[in-house]
């Protein structure tokens, strides 16, 4: 019976293989992301984030804050 010699892979090549991979999709991908836009208006930054509940009320009251 004939040996025959598989043709292998070791480990460390393997991985070599997926970094190399892995930083050409990550490169790759980073043209293909759309540009930043302002989180907030001036006008968002300055409404009201809350209403006054009973809730609110006592959470300011229990923690010794000023009337609102």
């Amino acid at each position: 019976m004939k040996h025959e010699d598989k043709a292998t892979i070791g480990r460390r090549e393997f991985l070599r293989t997926i970094g190399a991979g892995a930083g050409l999709a990550a490169t790759a991908a980073v043209p293909l992301a759309a540009p930043a836009s302002a989180a907030e208006t001036d006008a968002d930054k300055k409404k009201t984030r809350y209403q006054v509940t009973d809730h609110v009320k006592a959470f300011y009251r229990t923690n010794s804050y000023p009337k609102s």
